[in-house]
């Protein structure tokens, strides 16, 4: 089985960078992590590689020091990344950025099962993952909180969905796309030893170019959604009142500020 993960690095810190021309945030140079839901994909993946054989292509698109977050994906067990670099790609909204993961999976061909987290939490829209689905047309699951069975014969796959007040099992056939929650598994430790190795390992770097986009497809040209302003909420400092007493008063004092908030 040939499995791509999509990875998306997100910044440690609140205080980021606006690029003050296009409203976007600035990327390179910024410290980041793997996006907590990825790293439920990259579990994903290594699990059904264990159990069912076959290689994990780990996939980022971003700046070069994007490759920390590569080189951890490979010490989970990914057996090869690869980086999408290029100022063409910056800007790129979630369409220009589907169409550029897309372009991927079509460089590295005959790809069974393409894992994505269910959204990233900088963003927070959950678009990339069915977009790619749509720009390979090829079927998607969404939200999965459980792999059930997986057929190597039939090539279909039972995935368990949780909805809002319920769950479900559905049959695909793959190759598809599959958008995962952090339900379906823990993502597991990784050894310093294991990271040290995974330094060791060679990640390939793909730009425009080499992916064969059409160029008013990617980066900022490509992408219809418009920032048209980025801003940083304010602190407010909270007045505190400490409530005396024995735990009955201060719940009575506690219900009278209450009323006379009218809250309550």
């Amino acid at each position: 089985m040939k499995i791509v993960v999509f990875i998306k690095e997100i910044p440690i810190s609140n205080h980021v960078k606006i690029d003050p021309e296009t409203n976007n945030l600035i990327r390179s140079g910024v410290r980041g992590r793997i996006n907590p839901f990825d790293e439920h994909a990259i579990e994903t993946a290594v699990k059904l590689k264990e159990k069912f054989g076959g290689t994990v292509s780990v996939v980022s698109m971003g700046p070069d020091s994007f490759k920390l977050s590569l080189h951890e994906a490979l010490a989970t067990g990914c057996d090869e990344a690869y980086l999408l670099s290029s100022r063409a790609f910056a800007g790129s909204d979630t369409l220009a950025t589907a169409y550029t993961l897309a372009q991927a999976v079509r460089k590295i061909g005959n790809v069974d099962l393409i894992l994505t987290g269910l959204k990233a939490i900088d963003a927070d829209t959950g678009q990339v993952g069915p977009l790619i689905a749509e720009e390979l047309d090829l079927p998607q699951i969404t939200n999965a909180s459980g792999i059930v069975d997986l057929d190597t014969v039939n090539q279909t796959i039972d995935v368990k969905r949780h909805l809002e007040v319920d769950q479900e099992v559905i049959r695909v056939s793959y190759p598809l796309v599959m958008s995962v929650g952090d339900e379906i598994n823990k993502p597991r430790y990784l050894s310093p030893l294991l990271i040290k190795q995974s330094m060791q390992k060679e990640i390939t770097v793909w730009n425009e170019g080499d992916l064969h986009c059409d160029l008013d497809r990617i980066g900022i040209k490509g992408s219809p959604t418009i920032v048209t302003e980025s801003f940083v909420p304010e602190e407010s400092v909270r007045q505190m009142t400490m409530l005396e007493g024995s735990p009955m008063e201060a719940a009575e004092a506690l219900l009278a500020i209450l009323s006379d908030k009218h809250i309550i």
